[in-house]
């Protein structure tokens, strides 16, 4: 199937962060876009406000005559009677990531992959390719590239989680290891971020997430470049492997990047992978030639990801800062970054956990991780896709805790506990469905937040 030959798109999980960017893209493309989700959102609204047909009861009526293709994301249901519906009617039905795999194929890619760290370092790649500067003005045509970017997150740059000329030739991603979604693309340029043990439902143990990396590295172009951080680069061949990292041994040296302020060792990291990849890249594509002066420029105006150490409340006496961490070595790397930024301070986190069986395979590493608060809250088990599991709640999770400054209460109980509270740093984490809470927390800080 070829792209140009559909005019009607339906997305079921249209509202999703990477679903989302693809009704952008077809938005683009001209296409018709529908689309069910479950509840109402901002992005929702953008996209309808687009141009999408979005409903968000799960009714059949709804969906249009003449569907070309759906799109769907593991999150929905495969009892679900609109993803029946499609099946029944033998129209053809692809993961987001085949529909991907399909953009990316006639264009030169930048793959970001690894077990966390890649929408930020997606994020700056796309700052560094299509600058937007202290003025507000986008330069989408950096360096004569003309770029197609899809971002797990929202970049605050762009205010988006898709960039796009509309002439693009190049094209920025980034690539999912749940379910080997990544292994639909084939870029020139590859990052691998982390590998640490995760998607253990899909995966079973580390050693089989490392192979999948390592199929995802046999995936880059014959005369492309994979971009890896050096404490994991044994892990994964490939015959031109360049490392970063802070060790006098890597490559690309976090020491190399100057004249930017990126909270947090895992963020410097972030930006160290991201400007190697566009070295590497540009490289490439202009016959060695870069202008690493220009590509630090660019980075020192990045502005960060919503939902990555994302700082919501600044004031003298309270600080509101929001992470999407969700897995141990995340909330680490996250809680490092906090306890270095504000030392003095006491640390109240709150975290959902998301997934029985994330929470099942590293109870004892979220226990261990969240000890370095100060006060630890918990909201209960975030399922998305799952089914519980039977012992394994965030009530076994706060039994792992040493610090008996902790609690469990349930999420429609947290504002109302943090405005009678008010802790000096707050911190959100997680990746199910706080985010709905964050808006009203700033709005008790700050009255006149729409």
């Amino acid at each position: 199937m070829k792209l140009d030959n559909i005019n009607t798109v339906y997305l079921l999980g249209i509202g999703g962060i990477g679903m989302s960017a693809l009704a952008r893209f077809f938005l683009l493309q001209g296409k018709q876009v529908h689309g069910y989700d479950l509840t109402p959102t901002e992005i929702t609204s953008q996209l309808m406000a687009e141009g999408a047909q979005i409903h968000f009861d799960e009714e059949v009526s709804k969906i249009p005559e003449n569907v070309d293709i759906v799109v769907y994301t593991p999150a929905v249901p495969k009892e679900h009677a609109e993803y029946q519906y499609f099946i029944e009617k033998k129209i053809p039905i692809l993961k987001r990531s085949e529909i991907l795999g399909m953009i990316c194929k006639d264009y030169p890619t930048i793959a970001i992959a690894g077990t966390h760290g890649k929408t930020t370092t997606t994020a700056m790649v796309t700052q560094l390719l299509c600058r937007k500067t202290e003025k507000n003005l986008t330069v989408l045509r950096s360096y004569g590239l003309t770029v197609l970017s899809f971002i797990g997150g929202i970049a605050k740059n762009f205010n988006s989680n898709f960039v796009c000329d509309p002439d693009f030739d190049t094209v920025i991603v980034e690539a999912d290891e749940f379910d080997r979604s990544f292994l639909t693309l084939h870029p020139q340029v590859a990052i691998i971020t982390s590998l640490d043990a995760d998607h253990l439902d899909v995966y079973g143990d580390r050693s089989r997430l490392i192979e999948s990396f390592q199929l995802f590295a046999n995936q880059i172009q014959p005369n492309g470049t994979l971009v890896i951080y050096d404490e994991i680069a044994d892990l994964i061949e490939h015959p031109n492997k360049v490392t970063y990292g802070f060790s006098e041994r890597a490559d690309y040296k976090v020491s190399d990047i100057q004249n930017f302020s990126i909270q947090g060792k895992h963020n410097r990291l972030n930006a160290v992978a991201a400007f190697t990849a566009c070295c590497e890249f540009l490289s490439w594509k202009n016959d060695g030639i870069v202008d690493t002066q220009r590509l630090q420029a660019a980075l020192s105006d990045f502005t960060g990801v919503k939902r990555r150490f994302d700082i919501r409340v600044q004031q003298d006496d309270f600080v509101y800062i929001d992470d999407y961490a969700h897995h141990p070595e995340a909330i680490r790397a996250f809680l490092d970054a906090v306890k270095s930024s504000y030392p003095t301070q006491k640390l109240t986190g709150v975290f959902q956990p998301h997934l029985y069986s994330r929470t099942r395979d590293f109870a004892q590493e979220f226990a261990d991780s969240l000890e370095i608060l100060d006060e630890i809250i918990l909201l209960d088990i975030y399922p998305a896709r799952e089914e519980p599991i039977e012992g394994i709640t965030s009530h076994y999770l706060l039994s792992l805790i040493k610090n008996e400054n902790k609690k469990l209460i349930k999420k429609e109980e947290l504002v109302t506990y943090v405005q009678s509270h008010k802790p000096e740093v707050l911190l959100t984490m997680g990746a199910g469905d706080i985010d709905k809470l964050v808006n009203e927390i700033v709005h008790i800080f700050h009255p006149l937040f729409p």
